[in-house]
């Protein structure tokens, strides 16, 4: 049995057991959380969005798979220019469509061949990949480095102010990546320090200027108003029915040892308790040891994608881990921050747990890229290690290749 499991699961087998864990994990928060969800949406079926979860989880496992199994890595170093234009198309065209009000809502979700997706999260996979290869390539001389430098924020402003439009915390999650692949792969502190300082200045513009905007700038006035509520206090506070204050009442009746699985009674009076608040609900039902053990898990996980890094013997494969793990551990740190009041409020589901959709998928594909290193990196270690044969005939040799 081992054997065969070795056979279908390659890479680093520890990411697969803290995937495991997480998928058992997911699967029995999401039934618990979506228990109001599902009298409201789905007609008192609570077992909908359980098995909407299971086919997501299943489909994600399957696209890992895919990808370990048959695809190489050099293929994601490949597809990375046209992934990243293909995604600042879609980016582009979600602008257009809300700007013309054919997309409702906030912008971020557009529909293709009856398939709903976020630009945004094809365009974090992307940029990514992109980074990567450029760092893999600029790396020899200053001025390599620089160029890599230019190359790489020029992509990163473009892309991160179109999601800023319609996604603020994904925008701010995406460029603290970048920044931090661009540290680690050399580039000057000089100039990653001027591009944080423009950074910050623009934060700030945002904040004083944004009571002179009219209303059609309606994300900027709710960066505004969310700064605002972190900083000296959400006046709904004092009623008590702000989402923030539920996360709080569910980590404070959770305890240390938790009310038990499904019994959560905050959850039904949270909108997001099964997305951006799900980590509350996990201390509610589990208790706050459980929740450490979470975190654990998602430190473990950064810890195996470090060794990945580590053993690369190529720069591109090394880069992308560093990017797709960062960007994995932070969009967890910021959920748990926000869900514990030390944050301000996003809208960042928790990797793998959260209730998802095509996120879910997207999520799947990262992981993939990561556990297609590890394998990777594992065989061509056996190849070093396999002893030389000497005097063998040429067409054993070609048979061989």
């Amino acid at each position: 049995m081992e054997f065969a499991t070795g056979k279908i699961l390659k890479g680093d087998r520890v990411i697969w057991f803290v995937l495991m864990l997480l998928s058992i994990l997911s699967l029995l928060i999401v039934y618990s959380s979506t228990g109001a969800l599902a009298y409201r949406v789905a007609s008192g079926n609570t077992l909908h969005y359980l098995i909407r979860q299971v086919v997501f989880l299943g489909l994600g496992f399957g696209v890992i798979l895919f990808m370990v199994n048959v695809l190489p890595v050099k293929f994601y170093s490949i597809i990375a220019n046209y992934s990243l234009y293909l995604s600042i198309g879609l980016l582009i065209f979600a602008v257009v469509m809300k700007g013309t009000g054919m997309i409702d809502g906030s912008g971020r979700t557009i529909t293709i061949l009856g398939i709903s997706f976020q630009p945004a999260e094809l365009a974090k996979i992307s940029l990514i990949l992109f980074s990567a290869k450029v760092l893999g390539k600029k790396q020899s001389t200053k001025n390599d480095l620089f160029q890599a430098f230019k190359k790489i924020i020029l992509f990163t402003m473009l892309v991160c102010s179109l999601i800023f439009i319609s996604d603020f915390s994904t925008s701010a999650l995406l460029f603290a990546t970048i920044m931090t692949m661009m540290f680690i792969g050399r580039i000057p502190m000089k100039y990653l320090l001027s591009v944080v300082a423009i950074g910050i200045a623009f934060i700030l513009l945002i904040y004083y200027t944004a009571d002179m905007l009219p209303s059609s700038f309606a994300r900027v006035h709710t960066i505004k108003a969310r700064m605002e509520r972190f900083a000296f206090g959400d006046p709904n506070e004092e009623k008590g029915i702000t989402q923030a204050d539920y996360a709080k009442l569910a980590i404070y009746s959770g305890g240390t040892l938790g009310k038990g699985p499904g019994h959560s009674d905050v959850s039904n009076y949270m909108a997001a308790a099964y997305n951006d608040f799900i980590f509350a609900i996990i201390i509610e039902e589990y208790g706050l040891i459980f929740g450490a053990g979470v975190i654990f898990l998602y430190l473990i996980f950064f810890y195996r994608g470090v060794i990945i890094v580590k053993r690369s013997t190529r720069t591109f494969p090394a880069f992308m881990v560093t990017g797709l793990t960062l960007i994995l551990v932070y969009q967890a740190m910021i959920n748990i921050g926000v869900s514990s009041g030390a944050l301000p409020v996003t809208g960042q589901p928790l990797p793998w747990v959260s209730l998802g959709g095509t996120s879910l998928i997207f999520t799947s594909i990262a992981f993939g890229c990561i556990l297609s290193v590890s394998y990777q990196t594992q065989k061509d270690r056996q190849v070093e290690d396999r002893p030389v044969q000497v005097n063998v005939p040429d067409e054993d040799y070609e048979m061989e290749k």
